[in-house]
């Protein structure tokens, strides 16, 4: 992949059939990404950096400063967020049934055989959040498809490390990252708009603002509560 190094600072070049350069800082150390028109001379691409290297300093810097869980034991007495809700874990022996349910506002139980190894319980939790994210879902996506005036063909639920969603346009398909069964609702409703939007535009220029700003006013707010909670310790804003 083509670079451009200032200093310390690596960036990333993707040229693309785009009218104008987009800079980006990814999670969750700050990876830098400069998407740029394909002709797009690299001086031009170096003095474009350069111009932006405050904004890229402080964006590096908030993610290095991000809040990480700690590594996840899955035992009994562990702290695991759902819906952006601190809940307990409790791991109850039984021989004949694996699953996990809430247990009011505080508990979450997870039943599983005696012995069951650390990777089994993960994947066990993992699961049901994945359940539980695909039932939030499909309400939030019909009633915004209805005011943006766009129709969505599939959406998909996967771990993903560096984005907390993606849309592919020409298959009218958007995928949201697991990590947001974690999240407050709001948050998850944030990213599926923002997906959303990409349908009306494909990149994040000034127009995919003005839609942001239109349907979802507050999103600012949204998005920095996201990317101001604690993330997971394997993972990695937005």
């Amino acid at each position: 992949m083509e670079t451009i190094e200032i200093g310390s600072i690596k960036v990333d070049v993707v040229r693309k059939d785009i009218k104008n350069m987009h800079l980006a800082v990814y999670p969750p150390n700050g990876r830098i990404r400069l998407s740029a028109p394909e002709k797009t001379d690299k001086e031009v691409l170096r003095l474009f950096t350069i111009s932006k290297l405050g904004w890229i300093k402080k964006q590096v810097k908030s993610f290095e400063e991000q809040a990480r869980e700690a590594p996840r034991e899955f035992i009994s007495g562990e702290s695991h967020y759902f819906q952006g809700k601190r809940f307990l874990l409790e791991v109850i022996d039984a021989e004949d049934q694996n699953k996990v349910e809430l247990k009011g506002n505080k508990k979450i139980l997870m039943y599983c055989k005696p012995g069951t190894a650390k990777p089994k319980r993960a994947e066990l939790l993992k699961e049901w959040y994945r359940s539980e994210l695909k039932k939030q879902v499909p309400p939030l996506i019909k009633s915004w498809e209805d005011k943006i005036g766009v129709n969505l063909n599939d959406w998909r639920v996967k771990q993903m490390k560096t984005k907390w969603g993606a849309c592919n346009i020409e298959a009218k398909r958007i995928w949201l990252n697991l990590e947001l069964a974690k999240k407050p609702k709001i948050c998850l409703e944030y990213i599926i708009v923002h997906e959303l939007i990409h349908l009306l535009e494909r990149n994040h220029n000034e127009r995919f603002v003005a839609y942001l700003d239109e349907f979802m006013p507050k999103w600012r707010l949204h998005r920095d509560e996201l990317n101001s909670l604690p993330i997971a310790n394997s993972d990695w804003g937005y």
